[in-house]
C-alpha cells in the first residue's frame, strides 16, 4: 500500500483535545488511511464508521456521561463519514471539551455538510486537511521516471483514482468511472438543496468538460442551461465542495490591463473528466490531448502543495489585449509563471508580464518535463 503524502501531517496534528478534519471525495481512500493511522497507533484507539446503526445509537443522545463510557480509555477517536451524524459538531466539541486527553480524527466526503455542520461548534478545537485521488508524487514510490513515462497517456485518460490499479482492461477502468461519477460523486449534491436529478448537473459538467484552460462566464453557461446566474454559481461552488472541480481565478495587482474577475474551472481528477464526456479515446488521436495535459498538470500541482502544505496559490493571469498564462504560482516570497503545452517546444515570456513582474520566474511545461515538475 502506498503511504499518502498527508498521513505525517494528519499524525502531527492529531493532539490532545483536537479534531483532525480529513475531507475528500469518496472513494480516494480516507477510510483506508484513517484505519491506517488508527491500527498503528501507539496507545489505546477506537475506529468508527458512521454509517452504521451501532456508530450512530453511540452518539445518537448528546449525553456526556454515555460518551465517558463508551469512550472510557480511549486516547484516539476514528470516526469515519462523520458527515452522517446529525449535530456531530457539537457532538465532538462536548467530547474533546470534557473528555481530557482525546484525540480526534473524523473524515468526510463533503466538505460543504462537514464544515457548516463543524464549522461553529469546532472553531479553535479543529483543524482541516485535503485528501485527493493518488498524485504521482506517491506513486513514485513504486515506480521510477520511465515507468512514470510509460503509464503517462493511460493516467491522462483514466485519472489516477486509486482502485483503478485493481482493474486490468480498459472496459473494466471504463465501467468503474462510469460507476463512481454516478453512484458517488453526485450523492453529495444530491442529497441537499431539494435537488431531484442529476441532468442539470451533468449538464454543466459536460461544458466545463469542454472549457479547460478557457475562462468560464457564469452569465454564458447559465444561457446555455436555460439557468440563472446565481444557480449556476450556487452549482458550481457545491461541485467544487465535493471535489469534483476546483477553481483557479485570475492573478492581478491592478494593472488596467489585466482580467481580475474571470476565473477557470479544473478537474481534480482527469478519469472523472472524461468520463462525464463518455470519451476514453487514445490519448494519440484526440484533439484534446493539450486540454488533458493541461488539466492533469495543474491538478497534479495542486495536489503537490496539498500534500506539502506549503501554502502555495494557484491562478492565471490574462490581459485585456490576449496575453496570457496558464499558470501562476504564488508564495509569500516567490512568483512563477508556467505556460503547459503538450508539443510546444518554445515559449516567450508575455511582454506585460515581464514589465509588470520582472521578478518572477518563467518556464514552459511539456512532455519531457514529466514526473519532474510534479514530484
Amino acid at each position: 500500500m502506498l503511504k499518502r503524502k498527508i498521513e505525517t501531517i494528519l499524525i502531527e496534528y492529531l493532539r490532545p483535545n483536537k479534531v483532525v478534519l480529513l475531507l475528500g471525495a469518496r472513494r480516494v481512500g480516507k477510510t483506508v488511511l484513517a484505519k491506517k493511522i488508527e491500527k498503528e497507533f501507539k496507545g489505546n484507539s477506537l475506529y468508527l464508521n458512521a454509517e452504521e446503526v451501532t456508530t450512530r445509537e453511540i452518539f445518537s443522545t448528546r449525553n456526556l456521561s454515555s460518551y465517558k463510557r463508551n469512550l472510557e480509555g480511549i486516547e484516539l477517536l476514528v470516526v469515519d463519514e462523520a458527515q452522517t451524524i446529525p449535530e456531530i459538531g457539537q457532538i465532538l466539541k462536548l467530547i474533546v471539551d470534557e473528555i481530557a486527553g482525546i484525540k480526534i480524527l473524523a473524515t468526510g466526503s463533503s466538505a460543504f455538510d462537514l464544515l457548516n455542520k463543524f464549522g461553529e461548534p469546532l472553531t479553535g478545537r479543529s483543524f482541516s486537511f485535503y485528501l485527493y485521488p493518488f498524485s504521482q508524487e506517491e506513486l513514485m514510490e513504486a515506480e521510477n521516471p520511465i515507468i512514470a513515462k510509460q503509464n503517462l497517456d493511460e493516467r491522462l485518460i483514466f485519472g489516477m483514482y486509486p482502485e483503478l490499479s485493481e482493474y486490468q482492461t480498459l472496459q473494466a477502468k471504463k465501467t468503474y468511472l462510469n460507476n463512481l461519477i454516478n453512484t458517488y460523486l453526485l450523492k453529495d449534491i444530491l442529497a441537499i438543496d431539494g435537488l431531484r436529478g442529476t441532468s442539470k448537473i451533468m449538464d454543466l459538467l459536460k461544458l466545463l468538460a469542454y472549457q479547460i484552460g478557457n475562462e468560464v462566464s457564469p452569465h454564458e453557461l447559465g444561457k446555455q442551461l436555460g439557468m440563472s446566474k446565481n444557480t449556476v454559481d450556487k452549482y458550481l461552488d457545491l461541485l467544487q465542495k465535493v471535489f469534483i472541480i476546483f477553481e483557479v481565478k485570475a492573478y492581478s495587482k491592478n494593472l488596467r490591463k489585466e482580467v481580475s474577475k474571470n476565473r477557470k474551472w479544473y478537474f481534480i481528477d482527469n478519469g472523472v473528466r472524461n468520463g462525464i464526456i463518455s470519451e476514453f479515446t487514445e490519448v494519440g488521436i484526440r484533439k484534446d490531448t493539450g486540454q488533458l495535459w493541461e488539466n492533469f498538470m495543474i491538478s497534479e500541482r495542486l495536489k503537490l502543495h496539498n500534500n506539502g502544505q506549503s501554502g502555495t496559490k494557484l491562478y492565471f493571469w490574462r490581459t485585456y489585449d490576449q496575453q496570457e498564462i496558464d499558470l501562476v504560482e504564488e508564495t509569500e516570497r516567490q512568483l512563477n509563471a508556467f505556460e503547459i503545452k503538450w508539443r510546444q517546444s518554445k515559449a516567450k515570456v508575455p511582454v506585460a508580464w515581464k514589465n509588470t513582474y520582472p521578478e518572477a520566474g518563467f518556464k514552459l511545461i511539456k512532455k519531457e518535463d514529466f514526473p519532474g515538475w510534479v514530484i
